[in-house]
């Protein structure tokens, strides 16, 4: 009996190991991302949070972000921007995130300069080099898709 077992679980073993299908590996598409062997990429991480203007009117402080918001539209559109969103609140005072289409903190921050909230500082911007899936900016079309009100 023990060795039908043994046997059992060896060919159940052998079935399910050449069940369980292969990645489909698309050598265009992982090139057209940038993608390593892994599937992933570097990018830069920005964590916003409170600036250090606190004198900004609330008219001042409306008009930057609705600058911000269409600053992050455009990004996206030139696929700079991968993934921004805001954080619930917290005693750190973080306020959101970027994951920004670049390696390059330089690169970053000319990008970052371009939004006005940063630019007036209602936020600042810590950056970081983070390693994720090459594949993150494909969610991107989806986008309009599921959003039923813009901001």
């Amino acid at each position: 009996m023990k060795k039908i077992l043994i046997a059992l679980f060896f060919v159940s073993f052998a079935f399910l190991s050449q069940a369980q299908e292969k990645p489909k590996y698309d050598e265009a598409l992982a090139k057209k991302l940038g993608a390593d062997n892994y599937g992933m990429k570097m990018y830069v991480l920005v964590i916003l949070k409170t600036g250090s203007n606190t004198t900004a009117t609330k008219a001042q402080t409306d008009s930057l972000f609705k600058g911000h918001m269409t600053n992050i539209d455009r990004l996206a559109k030139e696929n700079k921007l991968v993934v921004a969103g805001p954080l619930a609140k917290n005693d750190k005072q973080y306020r959101g995130i970027f994951i920004l289409n670049t390696k390059s903190l330089e690169e970053a921050k000319t990008w970052l300069a371009t939004d006005p909230a940063v630019s007036a500082k209602l936020l600042d911007a810590e950056i970081f080099n983070w390693y994720g899936s090459a594949a993150l900016p494909e969610y991107l079309p989806y986008h309009d898709k599921v959003q039923k009100t813009s901001f």
